[in-house]
């Protein structure tokens, strides 16, 4: 999955990227296959974010949401993407909510308490993590499919308000991507969008956005600052990174690993932890990956309205 995560932010090559495009899917597929079967409920989905008057805004909306098994920055991130776009959170009974990208489905189930909204779908690559979270978020109004990102199964003009988080850079085609967000939308519908960017994929969306994809940009917004922020208080010494490995049943081997390279994973290296010189040696043994992510260099939230 490394390998392919890399190459798909570190070149503009679309002709390369279209001849490894099976591959590519497949090893991110697979490994978000392994995430659903092992990961446990209350694990971070993402990146985070936090600011607090977003997290006062979520407590008004959802009482002592942050009392249970979370840390609350993954549902910060949500949050704040859906307050962006231009309608008001009590407008949406009449709406079609679409994410892409849905992962274990917690993100939507957590969005789905936030606005009332007629119905909510969730996509993701991963069949495993469709099994997981439709046998344990689904309900009326709310459910999961698998599905491409790239060629979405829902008919032209079906969707009120698409929602992508942290999901697009996976993408080998992020021009595919953006048509199929494009045909599905309603003309006024709106994309939310939510990802991590390298100096050249940063530069391809650019390029993308002065193209005639349908879409309007409304906002265009760099939030590392509050996705750092939410990095830092996720590996404190008490955040919920060390609690979570605290908790977790396994030897001191695998401890001392996960310690080490867990950091990683939850976007330490864009918030300035350096490897460890466990972590260093091993990479340079090859028992690890030299590179885990591409070097982001930033993190951005982006609004579009179908035209």
């Amino acid at each position: 999955m490394f390998t392919s995560v890399n190459e798909i932010n570190l070149t503009n090559d679309q002709d390369a990227q279209s001849a490894k495009e099976g591959t590519h899917k497949k090893n991110i597929s697979t490994s978000y296959d392994l995430q659903a079967r092992m990961s446990k409920k209350g694990i971070l989905w993402n990146w985070g974010y936090h600011d607090d008057q977003v997290a006062k805004e979520i407590s008004a909306r959802i009482p002592g949401f942050l009392d249970y098994d979370t840390d609350g920055f993954s549902e910060e991130l949500y949050f704040a993407a859906l307050r962006e776009v231009p309608l008001d959170l009590d407008d949406y009974a009449d709406k079609f909510v679409l994410e892409v990208g849905c992962g274990l489905g917690e993100g939507l189930n957590f969005l789905s308490r936030v606005v009332d909204a007629k119905s909510m779908i969730g996509l993701d690559l991963s069949d495993q993590a469709i099994k997981r979270a439709n046998a344990s978020l689904s309900r009326k109004g709310l459910r999961y499919v698998q599905g491409d990102a790239e060629n979405l199964p829902f008919e032209d003009g079906e969707v009120d308000v698409l929602v992508n988080i942290e999901s697009a850079h996976n993408y080998p085609s992020l021009e595919k991507f953006l048509r199929e967000v494009a045909r599905v939308l309603k003309p006024g519908g709106h994309f939310t969008h939510v990802d991590l960017y390298t100096t050249q994929r940063h530069a391809f969306l650019k390029e993308l956005q002065e193209t005639d994809l349908g879409l309007e940009w409304v906002l265009d917004r760099d939030i590392s600052p509050q996705v750092r922020a939410a990095i830092h208080g996720r590996l404190s010494p008490e955040g919920s990174f060390h609690k979570a490995l605290r908790e977790q049943r396994v030897g001191a081997i695998q401890r001392h690993m996960a310690k080490r390279v867990g950091p990683e994973a939850v976007g330490g290296s864009f918030a300035g932890y350096t490897d460890s010189g466990s972590t260093r040696l091993l990479k340079k043994m090859g028992v690890l990956p030299s590179q885990f992510m591409p070097p982001v260099d930033s993190y951005r939230h982006y609004v579009a309205k179908k035209i």
